[in-house]
């Protein structure tokens, strides 16, 4: 059976809520948090710290904390970064972040794609020179790559090949004069719709390695994403809705009113809750800035509390819709599932022997609960 580890991806240290769940995964049991130097602009590795000092020493040695960099990033600035937001002076693992960004930013130049996997070896050779220096000099304990690009197909031009990874690794090693190297760990996305890491996942565990499955609920599947969850309809949605309806329903705010009106009105149509915030922040927000121009300061403040509560229900209404959406798109899939989406979801990854952890962004501690 996998394990499972904390994912960090949007938590922050201004929230309290993403520190207690972080505490109350580390009461529980769970022994390894996966966070990056790129979260937030670092929030992500000041939250682990935050979360981690409220505990003794003899349970925070038992948590693994991984974090990661880019290869674009000078690897000894990141380190000290990583140090100071951590509150640490060596890290557990160290992951290598997508280094197929590299790929894709290459293609177009006019070199071939041997030539393009070629200078990716020799970058990554690099990069692990760096790393095996900072084994040497005890910064880090292990290191390894995170990368979307294991899963794709050889057919793609993003395809970033692991067959000879350790070899380079070992090459690194060698030079650097550590008797063995230190690449420990790969990281790549696995669900229920994305199967394809599997084969590099087998050969991880063939070669010694563990295995890091993230985004194990936010699946891809013919071009559209999907989240594998479902969601119960919010209680207080129609008394948030109907009270800033009748607050707004007056000449002064009838932009906003009309507004509120097209979003209950448009609820259905979201295909997976990322379209719904992306359309919230890109689209909404604007417009709800603007039609709040026509109060004073402290009406406009007023107004925002409200419509606050709103949109937190609202975007509760949409997961539940998506998840209907979800069942029925996915309903062969789920077949035989009497559970929860989520726990069919998990459960199917847990039972892989080739996986080690499940990486589950649990940014509530509720989360966190439905977890354990």
């Amino acid at each position: 059976m996998s394990n499972f580890a904390f994912g960090t991806y949007k938590v922050s240290d201004y929230n309290p809520q993403h520190i207690q769940a972080l505490q109350d995964s580390i009461k529980s049991g769970i022994g390894m948090i996966v966070t990056s130097s790129n979260y937030i602009d670092g929030s992500s590795e000041r939250a682990v710290a935050l979360a981690l000092n409220g505990f003794e020493d003899s349970v925070t040695e038992r948590v693994e904390v991984v974090s990661k960099y880019k290869l674009t990033q000078n690897l000894d600035e990141q380190l000290k970064l990583s140090f100071q937001r951590l509150q640490q002076n060596c890290i557990d693992c160290y992951l290598i972040e997508n280094p197929e960004e590299l790929l894709v930013e290459s293609v177009g130049n006019g070199t071939s794609k041997d030539d393009r996997l070629d200078s990716m070896n020799a970058k990554l050779f690099d990069a692990f020179l760096e790393l095996e220096l900072a084994i040497k000099d005890k910064k880090i304990l292990s290191y390894g790559i995170s990368s979307d690009a294991f899963s794709i197909k050889h057919s793609s031009d993003y395809f970033l090949p692991y067959e000879d990874i350790l070899t380079l690794a070992q090459d690194a090693a060698d030079e650097i004069r550590n008797e063995k190297h230190s690449f420990t760990t790969i990281e790549l996305p696995i669900n229920m719709l994305e199967l394809e890491g599997l084969k590099c996942a087998a050969w991880a565990k063939d070669n010694g390695l563990r295995v890091l499955a993230n985004r194990p609920l936010n699946a891809q599947y013919e071009t559209q994403m999907y989240r594998l969850a479902d969601y119960d309809e919010p209680r207080e949605y129609y008394h948030h809705l109907n009270e800033l309806l009748e607050m707004t329903d007056n000449e002064l705010l009838r932009m906003l009113y009309n507004l509120i009106e097209e979003l209950d009105d448009t609820k259905h149509r979201f295909g997976w809750i990322g379209d719904y915030d992306n359309f919230l922040y890109v689209q909404m927000i604007p417009h709800i800035k603007k039609s709040l121009e026509v109060l004073d300061e402290e009406n406009a403040q007023t107004m925002l509390s409200f419509i606050d509560l709103f949109l937190q229900e609202y975007r509760k209404m949409v997961s539940c819709e998506c998840s209907k959406k979800t069942r029925e798109k996915l309903k062969e899939l789920f077949h035989g599932c009497y559970d929860s989406m989520q726990k069919c979801a998990l459960e199917f990854l847990g039972n892989k022997e080739e996986i080690d952890y499940i990486v589950v962004g649990m940014r509530k501690p509720s989360y966190v609960a439905e977890i354990l």
